[in-house]
């Protein structure tokens, strides 16, 4: 029957992995996939063929996993890709110390359900949803790619199947991008030719209380904006003597936050409009100074846009937004001062691109004095890639103080392309007899959807949905060349069609995370199974 098939196995397994508590960057997230391989390295077969299970490391000390299995001299292979990773666990409260417990977390629940959002307690009662952080995103999914592994050993599938469990898709997605290469290396080592992709993330709801079942044939795209505004300090005494980023910033939150205009629509999916993730000024202890600099990023989702059209409307946004800026502080001015009295300040902001402002800094002080300071910058790094970033772009901006007060459009890691296979008509056919099987099968109905809204390691795998050139998105990104190197042909390194088929889960990254077993640990791998089959035989 095998370890790892009936639902109570599988449940055991995911229990099993989402005790390890492997937040991104974490010394548990390298210790998953140290217990993968150890727990993988116990079967016969790779006792046998020890060279198809690996741990591949790395530039910062992480690891992923490939695990290999092959069918006789087969070369026709489908890559199983799941994340290992979690987000961290704050919002759990008081529950913080369960969160990687999910059968001990449940039954707590069971105890405060009363507290419990109205809809969690529901399925809580039901007795078939386990909470946890990771039971839905996205351990599950893995779980049921290792059952499928489990089959493949025991001669299951006319054709390979290469596991890839990888590290930091929550925050970077460099885990997958370290991958990339590794596919490419086993594609010429063992002969491979690369069929599809199966992703195994859980499926979104499109609304609350969405009770629908989907699949996905693409996932959607991601970009990271941000906005310095670099104002001019003054005393808070003479408040009209300079111009206060964080005023700056507030009218670009009013011309950003939830704007209609970058809601993208793609046969009847939506994109959801940007929302800021980060927005704080830059001063770093009180004073009676203004603050001199701000920072903004938003969440910027896209399907089938070019870079250069979204850079186009966060740039007319940054000029609505200038606008608004010098109307409010004349405005205030004329109440404040009487007639006789003037400042002799006059606010104007010009709006650059970061590489405009890297230019108008070595125009001012060359080239090798602009790089000095940002390689002594690089050197004393302690930041994160997103503040990191901000720094780069503040130097810059303190070295061209002539022209300030600024507004300066920049990018940030994670970057995710838009890709989509609906047109590919292996993967259309795959679909077609997943949807057919779970309905037959089981009365399931589920939808084809041509986005997975929820972001995915697919994005650096499958096929790009606009052929736009991601240049333009590097040479506005600080980071780029400075510890973070997303290289420019990244959609074209390895290619395949790709599809999403993942189990049933609620509330991802909240503290009320919970995965639905029926579904996902009886069903789906049957569904998988005979996809599976089907992709082979086709």
């Amino acid at each position: 029957m095998g370890r790892w098939q009936t639902k109570q196995q599988l449940t055991d397994l995911l229990c099993s992995l989402v005790e390890y508590p492997s937040v991104t960057g974490s010394k548990a997230e390298i210790a998953i996939f140290e217990y993968l391989y150890y727990i993988l390295g116990d079967y016969d077969y790779y006792q046998n063929h020890p060279s198809h299970l690996k741990l591949h490391p790395l530039d910062d000390g992480r690891q992923l996993l490939s695990a290999l299995v092959k069918k006789g001299g087969a070369k026709e292979t489908i890559v199983l890709i799941a994340h290992a990773d979690v987000v961290s666990v704050q919002d759990y409260g008081s529950w913080e110390n369960l969160a990687f417990y999910p059968k001990e977390l449940t039954r707590e629940f069971y105890k405060y359900i009363d507290e419990l959002p109205e809809d969690a307690a529901h399925d809580l009662q039901t007795g078939n949803w386990l909470f946890g952080r990771g039971t839905m995103d996205m351990k599950a999914g893995l779980v049921v790619h290792l059952s499928l592994l489990e089959k493949a050993m025991g001669g299951e599938f006319d054709g390979n199947l290469l596991l890839l469990a990888v590290p930091d898709e929550e925050v970077n997605s460099e885990g997958m991008l370290a991958a990339l290469p590794v596919l490419e290396k086993m594609k010429q080592e063992e002969g491979l030719q690369y069929k599809t992709a199966i992703n195994g993330e859980p499926m979104f709801s499109k609304y609350p209380g969405d009770t629908n079942y989907y699949l996905y044939t693409g996932s959607i795209g991601k970009m990271l904006p941000g906005f310095l505004c670099y104002g001019k300090e003054t005393h808070a005494g003479e408040p009209f003597g300079g111009l206060n980023a964080n005023l700056m910033i507030i009218y670009l939150a009013k011309e950003l936050e939830l704007n209609e205009a970058f809601i993208e629509e793609v046969n009847g999916e939506r994109t959801p409009p940007p929302i800021s993730l980060m927005q704080r000024d830059l001063k770093e202890e009180y004073s009676v100074q203004t603050p001199q600099a701000a920072v903004t990023m938003y969440n910027v989702l896209y399907m089938k846009q070019t870079i250069s059209e979204l850079n186009k409307k966060l740039l007319q946004a940054a000029e609505r937004a200038k606008e608004n800026i010098i109307a409010h502080y004349h405005k205030q001015a004329s109440f404040y001062l009487q007639q006789a009295q003037s400042s002799s300040f006059r606010p104007s902001i010009n709006i650059l691109t970061y590489d405009q402002l890297y230019h108008e800094a070595v125009q001012r002080h060359g080239k090798s004095e602009v790089e000095r300071r940002q390689n002594l910058l690089i050197k004393q790094r302690d930041k994160g890639d997103r503040d990191f970033s901000t720094m780069l772009v503040q130097q810059l901006a303190a070295l061209c103080k002539d022209i300030t007060p600024m507004i300066v459009l920049f990018y940030s890691p994670p970057f995710y392309p838009a890709v989509s296979s609906r047109n590919d008509r292996l993967v259309q056919a795959a679909a077609c007899q997943a949807i057919s099987f779970a309905k037959k099968e089981y009365g399931v109905d589920v939808s084809e959807q041509e986005y997975f809204p929820g972001l995915s390691d697919l994005s650096f795998i499958g096929p790009a949905s606009q052929q736009s050139p991601i240049d333009e998105l590097l040479s506005q990104m600080p980071i780029q060349g400075k510890g973070f190197n997303l290289p420019s042909n990244v959609m074209e390194s390895v290619t395949m069609p790709i599809i999403n088929i993942g189990p049933l889960g609620k509330d991802a990254h909240q503290w009320t995370e919970r995965l639905e077993l029926t579904y996902s640990f009886e069903k789906l791998p049957k569904i998988l199974t005979e996809t599976i089959h089907h992709l082979f035989r086709s």
